[in-house]
């Protein structure tokens, strides 16, 4: 099938890349022309395991392109996915201009075109959005009735970054937010070869379930944390009660986020659960578990700073700083967080990431570390050993890299661990878990 996908940041890349592996012609859009350009030259915008090469092989074969030209892309297409930002307000809403932008130039292309047009999005929006602005601003830039004169849904994304081609291939669910029978056919054509028969629902549903899972991911997370600070106070070892619990599938608990550590972050939990108590507020319900969630989250982050400053020294060695490990993505990253914590308080800080590169940030990633560290740069090291040799104390955020860095340290200094490396260390006079 001919897709164009709109949008070239970690969701759209990865769809494009996926589906040109499957056999589709894919031509991907974006304003950023850096992106672009690199896409064509077989570069991948961000960092993914596996992506890279999906991406060369597209581009090589012929299979995958860019443009940043939407009418080329309607045009050379049968069906668009739209994979755009919505990040967060200043108050908790959705930034949907992104979004809105990207509708009304679909719309406009759609109206030059004679053949049927799907337009499928994934960007996350709160319920209602679609039927009320983009479905609306989509007829009224085409000129057309959705259902007939073009075809619409709404496909909630799943993919975790560092797992999101595994994720794809392999997804827990699939959820199809279903209006026409012509554009839900197609979707289920492109997706025939992956083992998961799709859950069709209505659209309003689509958007709600996308939220409730993030809801429901972030829950677990600030849950186990909770317990597991309990835990250790009382000296017991939080990941044995969370294994326990997690060995009873029959309740439907997934072990995935049950693991105490540290904050949660990244571009999808912290700005939909605002997102959704703000529309809460505004339909007068009250959200205790979703304002204690955010809270607790909020703790921990806390709880961190307060470990590190409790130990008195000032030079601070941070190996992480992406929300997880096997990204780049730095957005709403509790490690920045913390970072800027400490450096705003005068601790000496070192960082060793090797995913970040300061010159490889692009859009919406770049922004947002460009307005909470613009001094990044000099905090940054390209060696393990540069943090190692600099620090009084280590913190630990990266789990893959960190695993080295434990090996390196072998005097008194202090390591205090926000991921739990190695699940047979406990907290000691040398190392500290945060919540173990």
């Amino acid at each position: 099938m001919d897709i164009s996908v709109f949008g070239i940041g970690y969701v759209g890349a990865v769809s494009a890349a996926c589906l040109s592996r499957d056999g589709n012609k894919v031509i991907a859009a974006d304003v950023n022309r850096e992106k672009v350009d690199g896409l064509n030259a077989g570069v991948s915008p961000i960092v993914e395991p596996g992506l890279d090469e999906l991406i060369r092989g597209g581009v090589a074969n012929g299979s995958l392109s860019a443009t940043g030209d939407t009418e080329q892309a309607v045009r050379e297409s049968d069906l668009s996915f739209v994979c755009v930002g919505t990040p967060s307000a200043p108050n908790g809403s959705l930034d949907i201009s992104y979004l809105v932008n990207v509708t009304e130039h679909l719309g406009s292309a759609i109206r030059k075109k004679n053949s049927h047009h799907s337009v499928v999005y994934r960007s996350t929006m709160l319920p209602g959005t679609m039927d009320s602005i983009i479905i609306p601003k989509l007829e009224a830039a085409s000129g057309k009735k959705a259902g007939d004169g073009f075809g619409i849904a709404y496909y909630p994304e799943f993919l975790r970054e560092s797992t999101a081609i595994k994720d794809y291939d392999n997804p827990g669910t699939i959820v199809f937010g279903k209006r026409d029978e012509l554009t839900f056919d197609k979707l289920l054509e492109i997706h025939k070869k992956i083992p998961v028969s799709p859950i069709a629902v209505d659209i309003r549903a689509a958007e709600a379930i996308k939220y409730t899972n993030n809801a429901w991911h972030a829950l677990k997370i600030s849950f186990a944390n909770e317990i597991g600070n309990i835990c250790k106070a009382a000296g017991i070892d939080g990941h044995t009660i969370m294994s326990v619990l997690c060995a009873d599938h029959r309740l439907n608990i997934s072990p995935a986020y049950l693991k105490p550590g540290f904050a949660f972050g990244g571009s999808c939990l912290p700005k939909d659960l605002r997102a959704l108590r703000y529309k809460a507020r505004q339909l007068e319900v009250p959200t205790p578990i979703l304002d204690a969630t955010l809270a607790a989250n909020e703790v921990q982050l806390a709880r961190a700073y307060q470990m590190i400053a409790a130990t008195g020294s000032r030079r601070i060695g941070m190996v992480g700083l992406s929300f997880k490990s096997g990204t780049d993505d730095l957005r709403e990253s509790p490690f920045v967080e913390l970072c800027e914590m400490l450096y705003g308080r005068g601790y000496d800080v070192r960082i060793y990431d090797p995913n970040i590169q300061i010159g490889k940030l692009t859009g919406a990633n770049y922004q947002y570390i460009r307005s909470r560290l613009p001094h990044l740069a000099s905090l940054l090291t390209t060696q393990i050993d540069d943090v190692v040799d600099h620090a009084e104390v280590l913190v630990l955020g990266n789990a893959d890299v960190s695993r080295e860095v434990l090996k390196r340290v072998d005097d008194d200094r202090l390591v205090i661990d926000l991921v739990r490396v190695d699940q047979g260390m406990a907290s000691n006079e040398r190392y500290q878990g945060i919540c173990w």
